[in-house]
């Protein structure tokens, strides 16, 4: 056991003085209980807190996570345990009082929060074989071993041992020692010359564990800290103020785009490394992760660790493994991230605050960027949430001073604003208008580049029957298919349904469907005739799906190999292109047609994080922006550049509705195969929460049940029931008092999102 290893068990809480016979474990399922077993005499010794034990459960046999021993066990006979599958705890105290109040605040299984935090592929768990019986067990991760070869101490032997021996034993002695892996790539199959070798005395061997390094690829070149400005140096002594004094602050790091908050970021975790601290970045998109771990690589070296959905399993385990050991000080990822088995945090950034992809859709939806604000309380830390557009509630939190606002209202080295161009496409039929072609022309010919943003992919949005006017639609969820023509199928981009495409009507049979919308691709083709000389690259999910994709495409961006990229929301948010300065937006207004009281608010956020992509080199910026509805106060707002107004008018509109940040939500999903069957548990689960609420006296709207905006989706019909309350209190003492009082449906899935995000 390594030192840090020691120290680790330490510090994990023991609820007991000797090991106990009956334990409490918490099981990764769907289960509002943990369960008590008894632990049998040989592995009294063993089944210790923070530990995961395979247990029977049912007919099947589980991975379950002990938390300790019960305060008083009413099971008669309780089952034993199995096995216990770790050495060591996988948590400490504090990260396990993180969990507890995790799984209290959104009201979901501890044993399924335990597994959320947890790298996937661990557990053990048995399956059922063709004869209805356990028949194989499924084991999780193992660590990764490699022999090492090491200069021996033989003497010279009297013959050669051949001549490829001979070069492979130079390579060994002069780089001291080196794995198998690298042997191999260097000669083929050495493992005959290396047997030799070792019989001779020549060299030996070891095996070692290994971790499998996603940086491996990686070289970078080595950055210094750079001159601050000086709102810069303000909001850097603000933050560093929080480390010299070991206390929670939160700070919110408003600076329009190109401003220098990353500068701001690694100044800081700099000084926080300085402090003997760790530090914790959660970014929303794997998309930034490559650009924003080359920065950290370049300024810290190594000590950095990654975890996004990007890694395969086994290499989200040994970075997991390698923070868990102390191996890495610094962690960067998305949401997920937040669960980072990182001790002594002495800083925690949250970059681009304001995107909704912290937020968790299914199983426990917790939000990342909320979390990071508890976690940092809870380790004394300090906690930086950064945006050029941050949400609604946090400009509401900093002006009512629970976040500390740290503004950096200009760009480094003074450089200006992009300007904006509004171009009115009423009545026009095209999808590039006339001065955006134009100018895009120029912008190629001049040596520069530019970006061109819808937020649509595929081909066309939909296709239309000429004979009977019907839409090509999903027969899965109350979607269209969207036409991708190079896949050459139309598909449902909610459940993956897809057809071969064009296609014939599936109502009439007609031949013919016509094309309506333009996504990505389409985009891209137009772009490709117009300017048959220009190298453009699109980004959307479908060029990105491959591994290491996302960072080949922004590579050939920042390298000056591409022209124009054209892509969704996922070239708008955090990348850093000098020689962009020309930015083309398409249909500006795409989401304020979603049914979200937050839409214009991501209509703003959305249209000045890609027009702060422009000009952010050495040359000015310029952005056309094409929209059907020109006077939308969102849209005006972002094309000004006039901050001040959208979030006085939306937080006016807000206040008005009673949404937050003036009120606290929970959604109540209610889905399920028969659309009447439903329809009928809604109704009675909305007349429950009624009489509730009057028992209870509490102040909450009800809201529903009404259809969901995507009303069927993967064949599951669904309504929902928006909650409203004046507190998180009486909102939390409704539901669990519905939940106690509610029948389970063996038909219908019932969801509770608290701080729902999405609406849809």
């Amino acid at each position: 056991m390594t030192s840090a290893d020691a120290s680790l068990q330490t510090t994990v809480v023991l609820r007991m003085t000797e090991p106990p016979r009956i334990i409490e474990v918490a099981i990764p399922l769907y289960l509002d209980r943990t369960f008590h077993y008894l632990v049998p005499e040989r592995l009294l010794a063993e089944a210790l807190p923070g530990r995961r034990a395979l247990v029977p459960f049912g007919r099947r046999k589980l991975t379950g996570y002990i938390l300790g021993s019960p305060a008083e066990s009413q099971v008669e006979k309780p089952k034993e345990i199995l096995e216990v599958l770790d050495s060591e705890p996988l948590w400490t105290g504090n990260e396990y009082e993180f969990f507890r109040w995790v799984a209290s605040y959104y009201m979901h299984p501890l044993g399924e929060v335990l597994k959320t935090a947890l790298p996937a592929g661990i557990n053990v768990q048995s399956r059922k074989g063709s004869s209805g019986e356990n028949a194989a067990l499924t084991v999780g991760k193992s660590a990764r071993r490699e022999k090492f070869y090491l200069p021996g101490h033989g003497l010279e032997p009297a013959r050669s041992p051949g001549s490829k021996a001979l070069e492979i034993l130079m390579v060994i002695r002069e780089s001291g020692d080196l794995p198998a892996e690298i042997l191999r790539k260097r000669f083929g199959n050495p493992a005959p010359q290396l047997k030799r070798l070792c019989e001779l005395g020549l060299v030996s061997v070891e095996e070692r564990e290994v971790y499998r390094d996603p940086f491996k690829n990686h070289t970078v070149t080595r950055d210094e800290p750079r001159i601050l400005h000086t709102h810069q140096k303000r909001a850097l002594e603000a933050i560093s103020s929080s480390l010299d004094l070991n206390k929670f602050m939160p700070f919110l790091l408003y600076g329009v785009t190109g401003s220098g908050k990353t500068e701001v970021y690694l100044q800081a975790i700099s000084n926080a490394l300085n402090h003997g601290k760790s530090a914790l970045v959660l970014v929303p998109e794997i998309a930034l992760t490559p650009q924003l771990t080359g920065r950290f690589q370049a300024r810290f070296g190594g000590g950095i660790a990654i975890l996004h959905s990007g890694l395969s399993d086994g290499e989200r385990y040994d970075e997991w493994r390698r923070i868990r050991r102390g191996l890495a000080r610094i962690v960067i990822g998305a949401r997920s991230a937040v669960f980072a088995p990182l001790e002594k945090i002495g800083i925690i950034i949250v970059d681009e605050e304001h995107e909704a992809s912290f937020k968790q859709s299914d199983g426990l939806r917790y939000n990342a960027r909320d979390l990071a604000l508890l976690r940092g309380r809870m380790e004394r830390a300090a906690v930086v949430l950064g945006s050029a557009t941050p949400l609604v509630t946090s400009i509401h939190a900093a002006a009512e001073g629970r976040l500390t606002l740290l503004e950096l209202p200009e760009r480094v080295e003074k450089r200006p604003m992009p300007s904006v161009d509004l171009i009115d496409m009423k009545g026009s039929k095209e999808t590039i208008s006339a001065p955006l072609g134009l100018l895009l022309a120029q912008t190629v010919e001049s040596g520069q580049q530019a970006i061109v943003f819808l937020n649509r992919r595929g081909f066309a949005t939909f296709l239309l029957c000429n004979d009977c006017g019907k839409l090509l639609a999903c027969p899965n969820c109350s979607v269209t298919l969207t036409y991708h023509r190079q896949r050459g199928q139309s598909v449902c981009h909610y459940c993956d349904y897809s057809v071969p495409a064009p296609g014939t009507c599936p109502s009439c049979a007609a031949a013919e469907l016509k094309e309506l919308g333009a996504g990505t691709e389409k985009l891209e083709q137009n772009l490709r005739e117009q300017l048959p000389n220009a190298r453009i690259l699109r980004m959307d999910s479908d060029t990105t799906s491959g591994k290491g994709s996302h960072e080949r495409l922004l590579s050939k961006m920042n390298d000056g190999t591409a022209d124009i990229l054209v892509g969704t929301q996922m070239i708008a948010k955090g990348h850093d292109f000098p020689g962009v300065t020309l930015v083309g937006v398409i249909n500006a207004e795409t989401s304020l047609g979603m049914p979200d009281f937050r839409a214009a608010e991501r209509t703003y956020q959305l249209l000045s994080q890609v027009i702060g992509r422009a000009g952010r080199g050495e040359k000015p910026g310029r952005v056309l922006l094409q929209a059907y509805d020109t006077e939308h106060y969102a849209i005006r707002s972002a094309a000004s550049h006039d901050a001040a107004r959208f979030y006085t008018q939306e937080l006016e509109f807000r206040r008005e509705a009673g949404y937050p940040p003036f009120t606290f939500l929970a959604l109540l999903g209610i889905s399920g195969l028969s659309e009447q069957t439903v329809s009928e548990h809604a109704e009675e689960t909305a007349r429950l929460l009624a009489r509730i609420k009057l028992d209870l006296k509490v102040r909450i709207e009800l809201l529903g049940p009404a259809p969901s905006p995507i009303y069927r989706l993967r064949g599951r019909y669904r309504r929902q029931i928006l909650l409203k309350a004046a507190t998180r209190a009486d909102l939390h003492r409704l539901i669990l008092t519905w939940r106690q009082k509610s029948c389970a449906v063996s038909t219908i899935r019932v969801t509770v999102d608290i701080d729902p995000v999405d609406l849809m």
